[in-house]
């Protein structure tokens, strides 16, 4: 591994954008970047989660506990999209299609606070704002992806280690839910899918967090992994330009990972690898 950046609590949503890596920090309740030239945590009041630039180029963020879509202004993430009518608990990651629609996670329930797990669901929202329950009944939804070219949305499901995919017609409905990987199978026992990210050749780049994997699968079929050693991936994305995978990884002095989150005893760091 190549360490590309430090300084992060929890790193999620990364997105490489006209040559420069974003990054949320929703533990550190900070937004990374280095499009100002130097690598920089900027402090949010409302704190950012899943991330996508949309096709013009501006940036916006699944606001996680505040069940909204932000438009990023240069120091924080105003109003885009409100979901509360359609969210039931914190937002998790986001994707777009080539429109300006967005797939959102709702993860269903607050993990951290000692509430009863229920299923979550993906919320879509169009290109003008309107945001609809696009499926309901995923269990802990997470990483999202959208590959064939933007006919299929492939949904990770952590706590089943599973990927599930659905077709995407032209208006960015959901229909013909169906499993796309079973981790268990494809990678190993151990694997849970966090975030995941479009493969360049096609399939998918899975970060599969207890598993120390980075794994590129399409479908039943295993294509690559990228061995991430005592650290715990989290999330990825590519570089279009370079085809560069770059990793945040969640490093926890030999603790389990989730015990070292409950001490606050871990911290994150992207790495980056030429795939």
């Amino acid at each position: 591994m190549t360490t590309y950046a430090k300084g992060l609590t929890w790193g999620e949503g990364p997105r490489h954008h006209r040559g420069s890596l974003w990054v949320s920090d929703p533990q550190g309740g900070k937004l990374w970047t280095d499009a100002g030239g130097n690598w920089e945590g900027i402090a949010l009041e409302s704190q950012s989660n899943g991330l996508w630039f949309l096709p013009d180029g501006r940036l916006v963020a699944a606001v996680q506990r505040e069940r909204r879509v932000g438009l990023w202004t240069g120091s924080s993430f105003d109003e885009y999209a409100d979901l509360q009518h359609v969210a039931t608990g914190p937002l998790g990651d986001m994707v777009g299609d080539s429109r300006g629609g967005l797939y959102v996670d709702d993860v269903g329930y607050a993990a951290h606070l000692g509430e009863e797990p229920k299923p979550g669901r993906v919320i879509y929202v169009s290109p003008d704002g309107d945001a609809v329950v696009a499926a309901e009944g995923i269990e802990f939804p997470n990483g999202l992806a959208v590959i064939d070219d933007g006919r299929t949305l492939v949904v990770a499901e952590t706590w089943l280690q599973r990927l599930i995919a659905f077709d995407v017609d032209e208006e960015g409905a959901l229909s013909n839910r169906r499993l796309y990987s079973d981790l268990r199978e494809v990678v190993s026992a151990e694997a849970r899918p966090d975030g995941i990210c479009a493969a360049a050749d096609g399939g998918v780049w899975v970060s599969t967090l207890h598993a120390h994997k980075l794994a590129h699968v399409r479908g039943d079929s295993l294509v690559d992994t990228i061995d991430t050693g005592d650290a715990f991936p989290i999330a990825c994305c590519l570089d279009p330009a370079t085809s560069r995978l770059y990793a945040t990884v969640a490093h926890s002095g030999g603790l389990p990972v989730m015990e070292a989150i409950a001490q606050k005893k871990v911290h994150s760091t992207v790495e980056v690898f030429e795939v």
